[in-house]
């Protein structure tokens, strides 16, 4: 149980704050989609007998960099693009099942996430990863936080703009693949989405937010944890479920009116 709200708070801490930036740059559902790409890559190394979020971690990140550089080639659509991402990831995972004849390891364990199953070894790289993203953050904060209010003025001031995009896709795909043994596959989207966007209906500016949304996040984790651990459910769905519950009364506060307009 310990091993399991140390990695949640870990994972909570870094999709939130990587999701920050992908909410406020519109690319809300890439999360969703570099998940589902994962999919591919878990395929892939169940079928070569290699630990499969290894290969999904190359898979992930590897897709994410070229549909992002097809998408600034060809002028393709934001949404299009993550369609593309979505549907060949989940696609190339089905047909590499149907190529093995099936497998005999739990995939739902990774469609739905087993945080509760985390082992020490996964402890260690999770904590690993998140010390690197967040040092990494801090270290870019100014340029990463210029090419996501205004591009074009980041360009003239000498930001390098289309290496921080490439650095942020780079950095998604990590925290995805990192966060599939919490809420799987499919719920993912949601630890990036739903958070920033309570937070954000609080108007405050992006220090502010970023606090807000991963105190929200590790609320809904840990109390996620929790309540599946008593009440012996998933603790994926659970955890989720809080993050809307904590959305819907940040909608309700603000109806009321007792929140900026913002």
């Amino acid at each position: 149980m310990h091993r399991a709200l140390i990695s949640g708070v870990a994972i909570a801490i870094l999709c939130s704050i990587v999701g920050l930036f992908l909410v406020l740059r519109r690319y809300s559902l890439f999360g969703d989609a570099i998940a589902h790409s994962s999919f591919g890559g878990i395929a892939l190394g169940l079928l070569a007998g290699v630990y499969p979020l290894w290969t999904a971690y190359g898979v992930s990140i590897a897709s994410a960099l070229i549909i992002t550089k097809i998408k600034d080639r060809y002028n393709i659509s934001g949404d299009a693009s993550i369609a593309v991402l979505l549907s060949s990831g989940i696609a190339v995972g089905l047909v590499i099942i149907g190529l093995s004849g099936g497998f005999t390891i739990d995939i739902f364990s990774f469609l739905f996430g087993s945080i509760l199953l985390v082992s020490v070894d996964d402890t260690i790289l999770i904590l690993t990863l998140t010390g690197v993203i967040l040092i990494v953050i801090l270290s870019l904060y100014r340029q990463l936080l210029y090419s996501t209010f205004n591009e074009e003025q980041a360009k003239v001031s000498g930001v390098p703009v289309e290496k921080i995009n490439y650095l942020i896709v780079f950095m998604a795909g990590i925290t995805v693949v990192t966060s599939i043994q919490l809420v799987g596959v499919l719920l993912i989207s949601a630890l990036f989405v739903i958070p920033n966007v309570t937070a954000i209906m609080y108007g405050k500016g992006f220090k502010q937010t970023a606090i807000i949304s991963m105190s929200f996040s590790i609320f809904s984790v840990v109390s996620g944890i929790l309540i599946s651990y008593v009440f012996d459910i998933t603790p994926a769905g659970t955890i989720v479920l809080v993050a809307i519950g904590l959305l819907a009364g940040t909608m309700g506060i603000k109806s009321a009116g007792l929140l900026s307009k913002n």
